[in-house]
């Protein structure tokens, strides 16, 4: 079948600008989302596919300006259609804030690359997945454990992973003879060209299922909502990221499973301020407590402390309760400070005794100071 013209696939004319063939693109991608089309999802995937490798085509200048002069036979040179060539179309519907576990792109990368019935695909590692986990500043002091529920690819129970259904065999392709590609030929003014693409009966394994899994639809994996139990150290900060290796989605057919990266948020807290291991707080004294000095009580990250103010402290000193902070993740650099900042609580409202108190001692103050 005769490929139709790339700019008439994308609905824009041949003098186009490079926005006007993203924004056709992006259009094309919306009509053609499974979501839109669940009645006819496998026309819909095909017909991506022709839009996908247009826009790979058109997007790029050097393969236009092959197109523009030599027709498919220019960039058909160096296009096989595999998952890479998506690449450029994959960056545009990124950019245009599509995604979700059932794009279209999904189907693509995510769980390899579109097979139709039967079709097998070659053993693969899981994609490593990644988790946002928003926990307090005291458990960043402590560390803690806790249980979180991951949306996630897994082996389907009933074909193990494998794709097909228990009992069905594996047959060699009879279209690419079992070598997974296929040979076109393609004759030009320019003289004879060999392409050679992935078999589209087999997805270039040069074997076909028999029956393939009703359950999983030969994918080999179903999305799950999984239990995971974490430990998350003492010391850790907004970006810290833990890694559990082989937690995160299943292997295509029986290849190894990605990792499960955890990526911390703190919560900021009412009181303390972190600043790298120390942690920041304000503690209001009386005035008489800054002049005469006196014992207060701090709170921080390990319990109440308690502080000595000397006398005559003014309000913005810091005092450092020691070791107080929160430890580092290299147990051999211990722990921050609590940082203590004084500040001044000043009375709003005074009896007459404390007014006639502090009227007598600013006389006296005055007179010493004259």
């Amino acid at each position: 079948m005769a490929k139709k013209d790339y700019y008439e696939v994308l609905g824009v004319a041949k003098d186009a600008t490079e926005a006007e063939i993203k924004k056709a693109y992006r259009q094309k991608a919306k009509e053609l989302h499974p979501d839109r089309n669940p009645n006819d999802r496998k026309r819909a995937e095909e017909d991506f596919k022709r839009v996908a490798e247009a826009y790979e085509v058109l997007a790029d200048s050097q393969k236009r300006s092959q197109y523009d002069r030599y027709g498919h036979a220019g960039p058909d040179q160096g296009f096989t259609f595999g998952d890479t060539d998506f690449r450029r179309a994959r960056e545009a519907y990124q950019e245009f804030g599509f995604g979700g576990f059932d794009s279209l792109f999904d189907l693509f990368f995510r769980q390899g690359s579109p097979r139709g019935p039967g079709q097998r695909t070659r053993a693969m590692q899981g994609e490593s997945i990644e988790y946002r986990l928003r926990i307090t500043l005291e458990d960043a002091a402590h560390g803690t454990k806790m249980s979180l529920t991951v949306p996630r690819l897994v082996p389907c129970g009933v074909c193990s992973g494998t794709g097909r259904e228990p009992g069905s065999s594996v047959h060699s392709c009879s279209t690419c003879k079992g070598r997974g590609q296929i040979e076109h030929r393609q004759q030009s003014f320019l003289g004879s060209f060999v392409n050679v693409s992935t078999c589209p009966e087999c997805g270039g394994i040069g074997e076909i299922v028999e029956r393939p899994c009703n359950r999983c639809h030969g994918n080999g994996r179903l999305k799950e909502k999984s239990k995971v139990s974490i430990t998350v150290p003492a010391g850790v900060d907004t970006g810290s990221r833990l890694r559990l290796r082989g937690q995160g989605n299943a292997g295509v057919a029986g290849g190894p499973s990605g990792d499960l990266y955890i990526v911390i948020e703190i919560i900021p807290h009412p009181e303390f301020a972190r600043s790298g291991l120390d942690i920041h707080s304000r503690v209001a004294a009386t005035y008489p407590q800054a002049a005469l000095g006196a014992k207060v009580s701090v709170d921080t990250l390990w319990g109440k402390e308690t502080l000595t103010i000397p006398a005559g402290t003014q309000p913005g000193t810091e005092f450092h309760l020691r070791g107080k902070g929160i430890p580092s993740l290299h147990p051999m650099e211990g722990k921050g400070d609590h940082v203590a900042h004084v500040t001044i609580d000043v009375p709003t409202k005074l009896s007459s005794r404390q007014k006639k108190a502090l009227e007598e001692f600013v006389k006296t103050f005055e007179s010493a100071a004259g």
